[in-house]
């Protein structure tokens, strides 16, 4: 007797947060979550794990970094993949215009159906590396989600950001460590007002680290 459908990971229950976080937008992230949930691992979006952390670890997770942006900004998000945080925060803040950057066919192909289908008319998908496009997109913002360590993010980013722009890029607990290996590289970018937040204490289970800083 097989026992895989009583072992197979279930969607973890949409958390309190949610709602206060997205507001009336909460309906669209349901409606991406859910789908994500249900292709996502299909798609090579998400791992097979993801399903019962995928609320908290993923989509509250970029959600948090909705108020950091600029009301009437473009931001960039590069390596869009499943769309964490681009799409997140594209349905968090239709305010914003986002232009999410990536380079693999079959990740553009979900991300550009996934804001039709959702009615995001603040997203375009560009399938391109950051590294390709830095003459083609002038930003206000750029953001970024487990692509890289600091001392190779930022270099990719820099050029995509207008005089006074920002980099908002999300890590992990070892930020502070990628902090201190990419200093050299953040002195040669010029870059000011550097600091690092945690966003979400006392209101998600799994906060959110980012590395925020001005481009001279």
């Amino acid at each position: 007797m097989t026992t895989d459908a009583v072992d197979a990971p279930v969607l973890q229950a949409e958390p309190a947060a949610a709602s206060a976080l997205f507001g009336d937008r909460i309906d669209v992230a349901r409606s991406f979550t859910n789908e994500l949930a249900r292709r996502g691992e299909e798609l090579g979006l998400i791992g097979p794990l993801e399903l019962p952390r995928l609320w908290t670890r993923h989509i509250l997770n970029s959600a948090l970094v909705a108020p950091l942006l600029t009301a009437g900004g473009h931001v960039g998000d590069v390596g869009s993949g499943a769309g964490l945080p681009g799409l997140v925060l594209a349905i968090a803040r239709p305010d914003v215009t986002f232009t999410l950057i990536e380079p693999m066919e079959r990740r553009v192909e979900w991300l550009t159906a996934e804001a039709a289908r959702l009615g995001l008319e603040n997203v375009s998908v560009l399938r391109a590396r950051a590294e390709d496009v830095s003459d083609d997109l002038v930003l206000d913002q750029v953001t970024a989600r487990a692509v890289s360590a600091l001392s190779k993010l930022i270099p990719m980013t820099v050029p995509l950001v207008r005089s006074g722009g920002e980099l908002i890029l999300m890590k992990g607990a070892r930020v502070d460590d990628e902090v201190a290996a990419a200093r050299k590289v953040i002195l040669r970018k010029r870059l000011e007002n550097v600091e690092v937040l945690e966003l979400g204490v006392g209101v998600v289970e799994e906060t959110t680290r980012v590395f925020r800083a001005t481009v001279d």
